[in-house]
């Protein structure tokens, strides 16, 4: 159980915080957008098939499991404990792609890939409940707007940056200051300032209660089916983005170029959006509204893919309108989230949901280097549209949801 304490001198300001939350969410992007974004381009550039990449997917599978271990960083130790062992393991295993021969995938090269996963997944499970810890209802919709453009710049980082690195300079140079650099943000983690809540010590036996307190509520199943496929046009269509940029001709310093300019900017002006929206309207309305333009955004890649006369500037143009409207159906998408999880649950609560959402992410990316084989860039593209719109069929138990949150 969760005790609130009174303000105590050195307690933390609201700009503190939010400072703090945009640290903590682009440390927990950046690891991930290295396997779902950085690793994709690394091996279609070495031949590997659609396929074969899609089914990479299945690697992000320790983000739907990691409620099973989110008790233990729930009930035992400091959340900044957590937070710095996963990035110093992160880093260890960052050097240990160096050298692996990524035109041969092999045990090593997927135990250093599920290694990170399951490091990377811990550490966000410890920054979420970090967040929602420190977080008062008020601030949360700015914190998000903060948390979803740090989250996607951090995403940019690692399919721009890093790419362009890798053909600038060498992949395995890439990799040991991407290694560098999670070190130094393990060493900062142990800075993280008190978030203002203790934690009672509790019995095994409550480590079920979070899982119990969300399956009594009515209408779970219908809010479970929503979290599954409100973003699941957006996920089908992710792995398959980069692989098309590479098909289509980008070079790595054109496809860094994208998504750390126009990218970087479309992402947190969309975040930002998103954010003050859901501030201002809700986090129902901004459910609905914002999710339209997400599952819009793309038909953009649709049409680029269909007609290839548009060239480069179609892909950005597509990409920009993707980053944007991304950040905004996110923004309002994690306030959702985190709306709906008692703070004495937060980090098995919030992993819960997460892992159901993670689902969507890796089963829809598995499916997707073979559908997008068989339809083809375009088709595949334009189907990946309509599978955003059955989540709309869940708005009415989820707005239950979000009203005896604020009760």
């Amino acid at each position: 159980m969760i005790k609130s304490i009174k303000e105590s001198e050195g307690y933390p300001t609201t700009g503190k915080k939010l400072w703090w939350i945009g640290l903590l969410y682009f440390a927990e992007g950046l690891p991930f957008g290295i396997l779902i974004d950085t690793l994709p381009v690394y091996f279609r550039l070495n031949g590997l098939s659609l396929k074969d990449i899609g089914l990479m997917s299945l690697i992000s599978l320790p983000w739907s499991i990691k409620f099973l271990w989110a008790p233990a960083v729930d009930f035992i130790g400091r959340r900044r404990y957590w937070i710095m062992a996963a990035q110093a393991g992160m880093a260890f295993l960052t050097i240990a792609l160096m050298g692996i021969d990524p035109s041969k995938p092999g045990v090593l090269l997927f135990s250093c890939m599920i290694g990170l996963a399951i490091l990377s997944a811990t550490q966000d499970i410890a920054i979420d409940a970090y967040s929602i810890e420190i977080l008062e209802q008020r601030e949360m919709g700015a914190a998000n707007g903060i948390r979803v453009s740090t989250y996607r710049v951090a995403l940019i980082v690692a399919g721009g940056l890093l790419v362009a690195i890798g053909g600038w300079i060498g992949w395995n140079i890439t990799f040991f200051l991407t290694a560098l650099f999670l070190g130094s943000l393990s060493c900062t983690s142990l800075l993280l300032p008190s978030t203002g809540y203790k934690r009672s010590t509790q019995s095994l036996r409550t480590i079920v209660t979070p899982l119990f307190d969300l399956l009594r509520r009515p209408g779970v199943l219908w809010v479970a089916m929503f979290i599954l496929t409100f973003k699941l046009g957006d996920m089908a269509m992710g792995p398959m983005v980069k692989p098309f940029w590479v098909d289509r001709g980008l070079s790595t310093t054109e496809i860094g170029f994208i998504t750390g300019t126009f990218g970087i900017v479309a992402s947190i002006t969309g975040a930002l959006v998103g954010g003050s929206f859901t501030t201002k309207y809700g986090i129902f309305r901004g459910l609905w509204v914002l999710g339209i333009f997400q599952a819009v955004s793309n038909l953009g890649y649709a049409t680029v893919a269909t007609y290839p006369n548009t060239g480069h500037l179609g892909v950005y143009l597509a990409s920009i309108i993707e980053s944007f409207c991304g950040g905004l159906g996110t923004a309002s998408f994690l306030a959702f989230l985190m709306c709906i999880c008692k703070k004495e649950f937060a980090a098995t609560q919030y992993a819960i949901l997460s892992a159901i959402f993670g689902l969507t992410r890796s089963f829809s990316g598995a499916a997707s280097g073979w559908m997008a084989s068989l339809f083809g860039y375009d088709g595949y593209f334009f189907i990946t549209f309509f599978l955003a719109f059955p989540a709309y069929l869940m708005l009415k138990p989820v707005k239950r949801w979000i009203d005896s949150a604020y009760e």
